[in-house]
């Protein structure tokens, strides 16, 4: 009794719409011995090229006894125009975010290190100017701040 059965490939859109791609006809012969057994035959069926988008769906796979139906649980196509684009930008923006901090630490350390020397003479030359000037008296002014960078 099921010897014979008919195959059929389908798929169905968004819309619900049922659209028959390829339909087949079986007729096994069942080996002496082997006589109300249980028997697993695969059929592989290949669907390309994909047309466009349009394409996207379900796709399912009947078959057919005399008077049983069998339906695959389907797979479901997602028919792209432009193919896969990984959207991923993990690896940009973290190679970004410390490329601009290592930047702005290079210019902060080098302008912290400029304004250091402009605010403070070296030693030796502040000894210079010590000896030189004469003794003033205390002046009613704050005491100059100490330099950014200390």
């Amino acid at each position: 009794k099921y010897t014979k059965f008919s195959i059929f490939y389908y798929w169905i859109n968004s819309l619900g719409q049922k659209t028959s791609i390829y339909n087949k006809s079986e007729n096994i012969d069942i080996p002496s011995g082997k006589e109300n057994k249980t028997a697993t035959v695969s059929y592989n069926h290949r669907i390309i090229p994909l047309e466009d988008t349009a394409s996207t769906g379900t796709y399912y796979c009947e078959v057919k006894w005399n008077d049983v139906y069998k339906i695959g649980k389907g797979v479901f196509v997602l028919a792209r125009g432009t193919g896969y684009i990984d959207t991923s930008y993990e690896w940009t923006v973290l190679i970004t975010l410390t490329v601009l901090l290592a930047v702005l630490s290079i210019i902060a350390t080098a302008l912290l290190l400029w304004k250091r020397k402009v605010l403070c003479p070296r030693r030796n030359q502040l000894n210079i100017v010590r000896q030189n000037v004469e003794p003033q008296l205390p002046s009613a002014s704050p005491p100059p701040p100490p330099p950014v960078y200390d």
